[in-house]
């Protein structure tokens, strides 16, 4: 391994695809379902990686090929031995929703102040944490780590590589069930962080909110935070105005579920030594992307784009946020949940019943909302789409939500 750092110290930037070789890297070839990066060790090489980690015995005598047993088990070594070296605060992540959207406000905020890497986009598994961990360079002085989980020991797992030394669990709501097999094992996987955290004693971030994430946690070094909840709301409309780090700021987020992302970026930064000032002006400055609660005028129409992901937790979180906003022609389009197993017909019947129940009008798409019948129903975002080009949405607030798996970005008749 000291072997392979030191060659890695040479060429510090790692790279997985050869579409998107960055001259001098090491590239690692990983496997997939559908790929085996080691059938591109060589054409790495000549699109200007410096190394390859590959395990094609065959090619043990290019000197610019470095041999392994598993590639995948070699970055994720190769990423704990770095993290080893590092003397810095590294800040873990976890949660079933608003994790990369509290890590990208942390990251604005401790930006005002530090040094700071961080997980880009949502590369939070066990390819994307050692990537994360190896992207951070001798002049950083803070990191944040996101990680996340859809089965049992997952986050037990990325914790043994990134050793946080402080952590953040946004919430623990109902997601991934399919791979979980319940909600007491989402607990426990999610709440690996906090042991991890525990055994080195680091810092725990918590929200004085959340019982779930209080049960049990007796622990001398917590700092509590989100004090107030959604009081600190002053306004939706339907961008939160919220008060924050002892200021009132316009945000660029809707959704009151946020308000627990701001809190726990403003804590930290406070944490940290942050200046008030900055921290309130690191929060304004937050734009989202990737169809994270952004709010888009397309049209005539008010386009609240928050189809990223869903699970029965933040879907019913923006259903009810939809019913707190002020319009006149308010409506959903939601569509299926995925990867919810056993608890996936109850679920989806749940929320069809909480949009009757606060009276929303909405059009839901994807097979498992229709098997109950709910009077606008589409089998796929395509023949919804079609439906949309004949009789368009006009003059409307429009919240869509639904799973990456039911492409709701396909619906070109509202959306663009």
């Amino acid at each position: 391994m000291k072997d392979l750092y030191s060659k890695y110290l040479e060429h510090p930037t790692i790279c997985t695809d050869t579409r998107n070789i960055i001259p001098d890297s090491m590239f690692v070839c990983l496997k997939g379902e559908r790929f085996d990066g080691n059938t591109f060790a060589l054409q790495a090489l000549e699109n200007g990686a410096a190394y390859v980690v590959t395990e094609d015995k065959k090619l043990s005598n290019n000197d610019r090929c470095i041999i392994v047993d598993d590639c995948l088990q070699t970055l994720q070594a190769l990423a704990a031995y770095h993290r080893q070296q590092l003397n810095i605060p590294i800040i873990g992540i976890t949660g079933t929703n608003g994790k990369t959207t509290t890590k990208e406000l942390i990251a604005t905020v401790l930006s005002k102040k530090y040094q700071t890497a961080f997980t880009k986009g949502n590369l939070n598994n066990h390819i994307g944490v050692p990537l994360t961990l190896l992207s951070i360079r001798p002049d950083d002085e803070i990191a944040i780590v996101e990680m996340g989980a859809n089965h049992p020991g997952e986050i037990e797992f990325l914790c043994n590589i990134a050793r946080p030394t402080h952590g953040l669990i946004t919430n623990i709501g109902k997601a991934h069930i399919e791979g979980f097999g319940s909600v007491k094992e989402i607990i426990h996987t999610k709440k690996a962080l906090y042991r991890s955290i525990i055994e080195d004693q680091g810092t725990l971030f918590v929200n004085v909110n959340d019982t779930i994430l209080q049960n049990n946690l007796d622990y001398n070094k917590v700092h509590f935070y989100a004090e107030g909840g959604e009081d600190n709301i002053t306004k939706m409309s339907p961008y939160l105005r919220i008060k924050v780090a002892d200021q009132e700021i316009d945000t660029n987020l809707t959704g009151s579920y946020n308000i627990y992302n701001f809190l726990a970026a403003a804590a930290i930064g406070q944490f940290f030594g942050v200046d008030n000032a900055l921290v309130a002006d690191a929060l304004q400055s937050y734009v989202p992307s990737n169809h994270r609660s952004q709010i888009n005028k397309i049209g005539s129409n008010i386009i609240i784009s928050d189809y990223y992901n869903a699970n029965p937790t933040s879907m019913e979180a923006a259903i009810r946020n939809l019913s707190k906003l002020e319009h006149s022609n308010k409506m959903a389009i939601l569509g299926e949940m995925r990867e919810l197993g056993s608890i996936s017909e109850q679920e989806h019947l749940h929320i069809i019943d909480l949009c009757k129940e606060l009276s929303i009008n909405v059009i839901f798409v994807g097979t498992e909302f229709c098997k109950h019948q709910p009077e606008h129903c589409f089998p796929s975002s395509e023949a919804l789409n079609e439906a949309l080009l004949q009789h368009p949405i006009q003059n409307a607030m429009v919240l869509v939500k639904g799973s990456n798996g039911i492409h709701l970005d396909r619906l070109t008749a509202i959306l663009q």
